[in-house]
């Protein structure tokens, strides 16, 4: 229902499609975000590429593990089987890029 007044009008000023609105496409918009801030995605609103910043990825990261804490035995197995997936591939990607993270020297 409210979905509806949040869509967007097209050229003529017709609703268009929006995507379908699941706790798949909630999992799959906070590792979009955490995908931009490792600097791997273009930022939607601006299409360039941003600097990887590790600090608002691990953010993302951990608003994930909250959720999966938090909807922990309340969730399909396809949902379960998907949010563990995408916790494993960002936490392997967040190692990578402390890896290469420049160490700050310290005086």
């Amino acid at each position: 229902m409210l979905a509806s007044c949040f869509g967007r009008r097209g050229a003529e000023g017709s609703m268009t499609a929006q995507p379908e609105i699941s706790f798949n496409a909630l999992v799959v918009s906070l590792a979009t975000s955490a995908a931009v801030h490792f600097g791997d995605a273009a930022d939607p609103s601006s299409g360039q590429h941003m600097p990887p910043n590790l600090e608002a990825a691990g953010h993302m990261l951990d608003l994930l593990v909250v959720l999966a804490e938090k909807t922990h035995g309340n969730l399909t197995t396809d949902e379960e089987r998907f949010l563990t997936q995408v916790l494993y591939e960002l936490r392997m990607r967040f190692i990578e890029a402390k890896k290469g993270e420049t160490p700050v020297a310290t005086p």
